[in-house]
């Protein structure tokens, strides 16, 4: 029998839930006007006031970047002819923070000051690399025992000792599972939930 034949190889898998410790929020402010310098000085105004309701929640300013700034002309179609309406102004910031317990404080604050488009809030790890390896781990182990199984079927000896080991990319390093929960009567509510990293491996293994 060729060396070929006396091999199995399988995929392990293994997910690992973790408590994120660092937010995300992006949000910002859409102006509109007709003169394109109008609505960037109302855009601008807002998105000053924004920052500093969140510089004084202790936030530092280091930790508040433009992602997005753009300026784009609108049109309305009246009888089939396209009508400039005005310049739409969008600039939005993401915000990064250590302590979760801010993501509601956030929103509202920048809500109250003049914010009108939240686009995102993502909970993760600053560092994954610990529960990487931790996943990582867990994977060749969830491939052992489906080589062990494999072997037990065949009745033949498994060498515990791979061939070879190769990781699969994944394509997110973590599935986030927040839950948010939005009342306008009352504060924003978010909880982090948890986040999956996900390993995946596929490992060569020898019988006899």
């Amino acid at each position: 029998m060729s060396q070929a034949e006396q091999t199995i190889k399988v995929q392990g898998e293994a997910i690992l839930s973790v408590r994120p410790d660092q937010l995300s929020i992006t949000l910002g402010v859409k102006t509109e006007n007709q003169t394109v310098q109008q609505a960037q000085t109302e855009n601008a105004d807002a998105i000053q006031a924004i920052i500093h309701s969140l510089m004084s929640l202790g936030i530092p300013g280091d930790q508040i970047q433009t992602v997005v700034y753009q300026i784009d002309p609108q049109y309305d179609y009246v009888d089939g002819t396209q009508v400039f309406r005005a310049h739409l102004v969008t600039h939005l910031l993401e915000i990064t923070v250590n302590d979760l317990t801010l993501a509601g404080t956030i929103i509202d604050q920048a809500v109250a000051n003049g914010a009108n488009s939240i686009s995102g809030t993502q909970f993760t790890l600053a560092n994954t690399s610990g529960a990487t390896l931790q996943a990582l781990d867990q994977a060749m182990n969830d491939a052992y025992q489906k080589a062990q199984a494999i072997s037990r079927t065949l009745s033949v000896s498994l060498n515990p000792l791979p061939v070879w080991v190769r990781e699969v990319p994944v394509n997110e390093a973590g599935v986030v599972r927040p839950l948010a929960l939005f009342d306008a009567t009352q504060q924003t509510s978010i909880q982090p939930g948890l986040i999956d990293i996900k390993a995946v491996v596929e490992v060569l293994f020898k019988y006899g």
